[in-house]
């Protein structure tokens, strides 16, 4: 099996950690042919995968493990929280792995700021992606994390296989 490579992504919202993952993801999967897996954390638990009233939404809320499966896609329905192991092992074909969010898992992480820095990142990011609404020396940033431009998507692929960790 070839190694297989996990990095996560933290920021506050609508700083942009989507648009870069989707970005990063596209130019992975079609210009360097790598097969991408992403996991989303949803601290609110807001998001919806099912329709109440359809079969799926009542085998789901047995509280049983459910996978539907049709010609097009295969959807995964747990009740349980799954550790980052057991999320790898569900996806278990893939070459590198978006993380969004979930800035306590063991991986090194890219941390994503418009306008203004938070501190309180800075104990869990290897690098920093920004843009140039922020100048670097109003803050201080740790000498150790590298900083990278939020719009080079290029820059951003470059320094994940590099420094990304194997899962």
């Amino acid at each position: 099996m070839n190694k297989r490579l996990a990095v996560a992504f933290t920021g506050p919202s609508n700083s942009g950690k989507t648009t870069l993952i989707l970005k990063v993801a596209r130019k992975l999967i079609h210009e360097h042919s790598k097969r991408v897996a992403i996991i989303k954390h949803d601290p609110s638990d807001k998001a919806r995968f099912d329709v109440e009233g359809k079969d799926s939404y009542k085998f789901s809320d047995t509280g049983a493990e459910v996978i539907v499966t049709s010609p097009t896609r295969t959807t995964y329905f747990s009740k349980q929280n799954k550790d980052l192991d057991e999320m790898i092992r569900l996806f278990n074909d893939f070459d590198i792995l978006l993380v969004e969010g979930l800035k306590y898992l063991p991986l090194p992480r890219i941390s994503i700021f418009r306008d203004t820095l938070d501190s309180d990142y800075f104990p869990y990011m290897n690098a920093l992606a920004i843009d140039d609404s922020i100048n670097t020396a109003d803050y201080d940033v740790p000498s150790n994390v590298d900083i990278l431009d939020l719009n080079n998507c290029e820059d951003v692929i470059s320094w994940i296989l590099k420094n990304a960790k194997e899962v």
